[in-house]
C-alpha cells in the first residue's frame, strides 16, 4: 500500500470519525487514529491529510449537496456512514483538489470502498463520483 493510499485511509477515518460528532477536528484526533493505523507518516502524507480533512469539514455543505443532487432513487439519510465518508473525501478532491486527476480519486475511492464498505458500496461509489467527475470537468 503506497504513502498516499495510506493517507487517503487516514482521512477517510478521521471524517468518518468526525461525522458523528460534528465537531472541529481536534489536533489528537489525527495523532489518535494515526495511533490506531500503526502507520508512519511522512510530512506530505500527513499535511495532505491535514488540507484534506480540513478543506472537507470547511466545505462540508457544498459536498454534502453535491452528493444529493447526484443521487439516483436513493436518499441522502440512508448512506451508509462508512459510504458518506468515503464521498466526502473523494467529493472533496473532485472540486478543489485540481492538481489530482478525477480518475486517480475515484479510484482510490473505489478502493478505500472495497476495503471498508458492504459488497456493493464500491459500485454506489463508483457510479456516484463518476456523475459528479463528468459534469464538474466539463464546467
Amino acid at each position: 500500500m503506497g504513502a498516499m493510499h495510506k493517507a487517503r485511509v487516514l482521512a477517510f477515518q478521521i471524517i468518518y470519525s468526525w461525522d458523528f460528532e460534528r465537531r472541529a477536528v481536534p489536533e489528537n484526533l489525527f495523532d489518535s487514529v494515526r495511533n490506531l493505523s500503526n502507520e508512519e507518516f511522512d510530512i506530505a502524507s500527513e499535511t495532505y491529510v491535514k488540507l484534506t480533512v480540513c478543506g472537507t469539514i470547511e466545505n462540508i455543505d457544498k459536498i454534502d449537496s453535491m452528493i444529493r443532487e447526484h443521487l439516483r432513487n436513493w436518499k441522502f439519510d440512508r448512506i451508509a456512514k462508512v459510504d458518506l465518508a468515503i464521498l466526502r473525501l473523494s467529493v472533496y478532491g473532485l472540486l478543489f483538489q485540481k492538481d489530482t486527476d478525477g480518475k486517480i480519486i475515484i479510484n482510490e475511492a473505489v478502493k478505500i470502498a472495497q476495503e471498508y464498505g458492504n459488497d456493493d458500496s464500491y459500485k454506489f461509489i463508483n457510479g456516484l463520483l463518476d456523475s459528479i467527475y463528468k459534469k464538474n470537468d466539463k464546467t
